[in-house]
């Protein structure tokens, strides 16, 4: 696919034989790396001042009312509350109260619209949306608690008192030093403001924070890449500046469109590299690294946001995708038709959210998006940056959550297109030596103690947040930013010396508590999933209580402990560990389960469906033909795990893209033959993108039988969506019986009967439950529908009887066919009034 951008010729890069991988984060530089140990200070701006305009009162705010002035006493939280109920009213969700005061009125109205017209072109909502960015500049971020909350929730942790408080006065320091130098978190995290392009009426300023430089000059097509034509200046912190003036004619210095980049002279030699702050950059045909653009269109040309966020959900379904491989089709997908076919797709399945991977630019494609190399910029192989808020919006008005899959964990190893050696050092945004490098992944680490590290990574959330309306981020890799092992061969217990000691990064998770300090301070709405492995405590607790700040933590040992035991037969599975592994998580952290994600689509991994039902999917699917006994089990077996690890593994559940019809094939990127420096040789595919998509059409296929494992999917989505019962704060195990193989268990008013059995099917199996009444079928796995065999009458109505049973109160008979199951709905209460739920 080819498409322009102002006489610039986009096309979808063919990987390179200069990079190499044999995981899925490994990657190697396009040019030579050099070792040069050179430390800086942090602690202060390192521009002149802080302008006035970025210091915003935190508690009034002077507003136009009808073109004059009032002072109104409101702060900004509770102007971000008004916005809120006011895109809620746009919306019709609800309606004004009929005696609320005029003036009262008039004021919100102004707080949402301030002195702007609304034109006959323009709505109420537009202006809601398009003043979003100024209500939340005068948001005041809260000031750092206590701390101490987390030895009421854990007293375990008063053991490690003096590490934990050692913690917090660092995170209260900076927060302090953030105040006092830069104005506060908010002022701070708008670098992108200061940094790289900004545009003025009179013309182009360029900054550049580099150090180790002995000169520089900005490049590009306006100046024909003429190193003596623009010479930039340097002041006492390291920060390179030239301001281009408008052209004669007013029209800026710098064409949209423009190749630009940086010259230096550095202790590593001339280089010419992206600015570390570029929006957008692509790579030509031909050419191994990429060419930073000039991105600033038309006033006319940029998109602008329509829909309101939606709210955040009370449970998360996230549907985790890749928007480069989500075509049907051999070919790298755009985000105008991810808008278009998948985001409507995403919506009928029943997921409320949908997770976005591999946004931040990165210049090897089988990297999977997690070897950034242009942080601010979305990746140009699926559009514009236009193109990607345009997307953005359209989820918004279906009214799903958009999360970004961020990496703050690591960086490219390129020098050319990437931060490595950015100013000829190896000590500039990641820490030099071998600690700033990570062997496994082949790939820099950030100095999170920098200064200048910390504006850039903050302002690069604040970036996602503010200027594309992500509603949130699930960070990667957070294992490996907390501990200077990174996780790497070290399993971890559950003893508390393994979170609280030497080997803690203390700087990376005051970072990750700062992050979530600003992602929840200045949108509060926002969500915040921690990818961590290691479990450590107090990693869902508020900042304020001395958490670390995140909503939620990926519950990945769930996914772990099903594949061990699809490696095992039928006979040898645990109902007792099934369950343990599914609850074993901390009390108040909320978690995000998955039966499987994206790394077990990756070619050298297997999917459920795979080790379930191996080769025999590709010939024995079709509805025409016979069934095998292998195929049977892993139809019944694939519905089982997926609804049981949403009933019991966290408050929020993810799916990866495919998986939830059984996808057929794994995941492998577009790969070359490769040659490695040890003589290896590596075979590619013949940069093939035929295992690089997803066969939406076979789910959709009536005559296959994975349309029935996607109807299940899609019935479970909505089941969770009408009951909530991944948040439900009732939730009682009564069976997990290792003999008959049956695990019941009850969330809200439903009651879950799994019969994990191969071949016993129970009648008149009594079913304890809290509730009396009666109760319905609400999902039934051997529904035809779904694939299964229909043994169960759903107009029949079960009925309660009286008396103990599994520790309930009452109970009730079913028949339980083997390797199903079946969710029961109470329909009528029969509970007095006096008796408490």
């Amino acid at each position: 696919m080819v498409y322009t951008l102002h006489g610039i010729r986009l096309l979808h890069p063919i990987p390179s034989v200069c990079y190499r991988g044999s995981d899925r984060r490994s990657v190697v530089a396009a040019s030579r790396r050099c070792s040069f140990d050179r430390r800086f200070l942090g602690g202060m701006s390192t521009y002149e001042s802080v302008s006035p305009s970025l210091i915003v009162a935190a508690k009034e705010k002077v507003v136009v009312v009808s073109g004059s002035q009032r002072d109104v006493g409101v702060s900004s939280t509770d102007q971000l509350e008004a916005l809120d109920e006011d895109s809620k009213i746009l919306e019709g969700e609800e309606t004004l109260d009929e005696e609320q005061d005029d003036e009262t009125s008039e004021i919100t109205s102004a707080v949402l619209v301030e002195d702007v017209a609304v034109t006959e072109e323009e709505t109420l909502p537009d202006l809601v949306i398009s003043k979003e960015s100024e209500a939340v500049q005068q948001t005041s971020i809260s000031p750092p608690g206590a701390g101490q909350r987390i030895y009421e929730i854990d007293p375990l942790l008063g053991n490690h008192r003096q590490h934990l408080e050692y913690r917090y006065s660092h995170y209260k320091k900076m927060r302090e030093s953030i105040d006092k130098y830069e104005g506060g978190l908010e002022a701070f995290s708008r670098g992108y403001e200061k940094f790289g392009f900004t545009r003025s009426e009179t013309g182009i300023t360029y900054r550049e924070w580099a150090p180790g430089a002995k000169s520089a000059s900005l490049i590009g097509d306006f100046n024909s890449w003429n190193p003596n034509a623009d010479v930039m200046t340097r002041n006492e912190f390291g920060v390179w500046e030239i301001f281009l003036p408008n052209n004669a004619d007013g029209s800026p210095p710098i064409p949209h469109g423009s190749r630009v980049k940086i010259r230096m002279d550095t202790p590593s030699g001339i280089k010419d590299s992206i600015p570390a702050w570029i929006k957008f950059s692509v790579q030509a045909p031909g050419e191994i690294p990429y060419n930073g653009i000039y991105y600033d269109p038309p006033e006319e040309e940029k998109y602008v946001f329509r829909h309101p966020r939606p709210k955040k959900p009370k449970s998360l379904r996230i549907y985790e995708a890749h928007v480069g491989m989500s075509s049907t089709e051999p070919m790298i997908n755009t985000y105008a038709n991810f808008r278009d076919d998948v985001l409507p797709r995403i919506k009928k399945l029943g997921y409320n959210a949908v997770q976005i991977m591999a946004i931040q630019e990165h210049s090897y494609y089988a990297s999977f998006g997690y070897h950034v190399t242009n942080f601010f910029a979305p990746s140009s192989r699926c559009g514009t940056p236009d193109d990607l808020k345009s997307m953005i919006d359209k989820a918004h008005e279906l009214g799903l959550v958009v999360l970004m899959d961020i990496v703050h964990s690591h960086s490219s190893n390129n020098t050319l297109d990437g931060l490595n050696i950015f100013d000829g050092t190896d000590s500039h945004y990641f820490h030099s030596g071998e600690r700033g490098y990570h062997w496994m992944w082949d790939s820099r680490l950030f100095n999170y103690g920098h200064w200048e590290v910390l504006r850039y990574l903050l302002s690069n959330a604040r970036w996602w947040l503010d200027e594309y309306k992500f509603d949130g981020f699930r960070f990667d890799g957070v294992t490996s930013m907390m501990y200077t092992h990174h996780g790497l061969q070290v399993a971890f217990t559950g003893n508390y010396n393994e979170y609280f000691g030497l080997a803690t990064d203390v700087d990376a998770v005051v970072y990750l508590m700062l992050v979530n300090d600003l992602i929840h301070g200045l949108f509060p709405e926002a969500i915040s999933i921690g990818e961590d492995v290691s479990g450590m405590p107090t990693f869902c607790i508020p900042v304020q209580d001395g958490g670390v700040g995140f909503d939620y933590r990926l519950h990945m040992a769930v996914a772990d402990k099903w594949i061990e035991l699809l490696k095992l037969r039928d006979e040898d599975w645990k109902m007792g560990d099934i369950i343990h592994t599914l609850t074993n998580r901390r009390w108040s952290e909320k978690c995000v389960s998955y039966a499987e994600s994206h790394d077990q689509a990756l070619v050298g991994d297997k999917t459920i469906a795979f080790w379930l039902m191996d080769k025999d999917m590709y010939e024995f699917m079709a509805l025409d033909r016979p069934s095998t006994p292998r195929i049977d089990r892993g139809i019944a077996l694939h519905k089982m795990i997926r609804l049981i690890t949403m009933g019991l593994g966290g408050e929020g559940y993810l799916n990866f893209m495919g998986n939830e019809f059984g996808h057929p094939e794994w995941i492998d990127f577009p790969r070359a033959d490769q040659r490695l420096p040890d003589g290896r040789f590596i075979p590619g595919n013949g940069n093939s993108f035929d295992k690089c998509r997803r066969r939406f059409d076979l789910g959709d296929a009536d005559y296959l039988r994975y349309r029935g494992l996607q109807e299940f999917d899609q019935a479970m989505q909505h089941l969770e969506g009408a009951h909530n019962f991944m948040t439900s704060q009732h939730q009682y195990i009564s069976r997990k019986h290792e003999e008959e193989r049956v695990i019941i268990f009850e969330r809200e008013d439903l009651v879950f009967v799994f019969n994990f059995h191969w071949y016993n099917s129970y009648s008149d199996y009594r079913v304890g439950c809290l509730h009396p009444g009666m109760y319905k079928i609400a999902l039934d796995s051997d529904d035809p529908l779904f694939g299964g065999f229909g043994r169960l009458d759903h107009d029949a109505e079960y009925f309660t009887f009286e008396g103990s049973h599994d520790n309930r109160p009452r109970s009730f008979m079913v028949y339980a066919p083997a390797r199903t199951v079946v969710v029961y709905k109470l329909i009528r209460d029969d509970t007095p009034a006096t008796v408490a739920k």
